[in-house]
């Protein structure tokens, strides 16, 4: 198995594929929209997966009929932020999704390279109140990339950083953007989550305990099939 994995690289999104911070998302977008008078549900929230903060403000503001000048709206933005980190400085290595922690260390015993490819600019934060930190070799974040997913700036940048050939990374994704980023990108993808929700992913799962490094070695050596 060693030659397959020999050029192997792993791209990991973070929310929802290694922690889950979308609650606190959640409740802080919701106490920004109850600030403003109005309701924001959950399955609004659904709808902001991978989407970034200024584009998932303008999304609630539509929702809730607001007009805000570009200034109001980087306060809002802000505020939100800052109620959204208070929450996740209180995150601790229990918040770790299911079979995260063990894949990672498979993937550092094989000496597989690992990095992070989020779309977060509190990743730092999230990775060393859960323990993470370590594992990766890179790190891109919505604080080293211009463009959103599904724009595959994130994966490129991370494979980069890596010195991995895009066809010999492997990304898991929860959300339908990051999914069709990483295709765009040529990666293989791992689809967390459930099937209808993540079309393109090569094969998708609940949690990262339902994979193996053989698994993602039999994965790799499939071609990658063109958009």
């Amino acid at each position: 198995m060693s030659n397959i994995t020999e050029h192997m690289a792993c791209i990991f999104d973070l929310d929802g594929v290694l922690v889950d911070t979308a609650v606190y998302h959640y409740q802080a977008w919701k106490q920004l929209a109850n600030s403003l008078g109005f309701d924001f549900t959950h399955a609004q929230n659904e709808q902001l997966k991978g989407v970034n903060r200024m584009r998932s403000l303008d999304m609630i503001l539509n929702w809730g009929g607001i007009e805000k000048n570009e200034a109001e709206r980087e306060e809002l933005a802000s505020l939100k932020n800052s109620w959204y980190v208070a929450m996740i400085s209180k995150m601790t290595t229990d918040e770790v999704l299911p079979g995260s922690l063990e894949l990672l260390q498979d993937l550092k015993a094989w000496g597989i390279k690992i990095a992070l490819g989020s779309a977060s600019k509190n990743s730092s934060l999230i990775l060393e109140r859960t323990g993470l930190t370590h594992f990766f070799d890179a790190i891109v974040d919505g604080n080293a990339v211009t463009t959103s997913k599904p724009d595959p700036e994130v994966f490129l940048k991370a494979a980069e950083l890596l010195g991995a050939a895009n066809k010999d990374c492997i990304v898991f994704e929860d959300a339908l953007a990051g999914v069709q980023a990483a295709i765009a990108a040529g990666m293989h993808v791992v689809g967390i989550g459930e099937p209808e929700n993540l079309p393109g992913a090569k094969l998708v799962i609940k949690d990262l305990s339902e994979i193996t490094i053989a698994e993602l070695s039999a994965l790799k050596s499939q071609e990658i099939e063109k958009g």
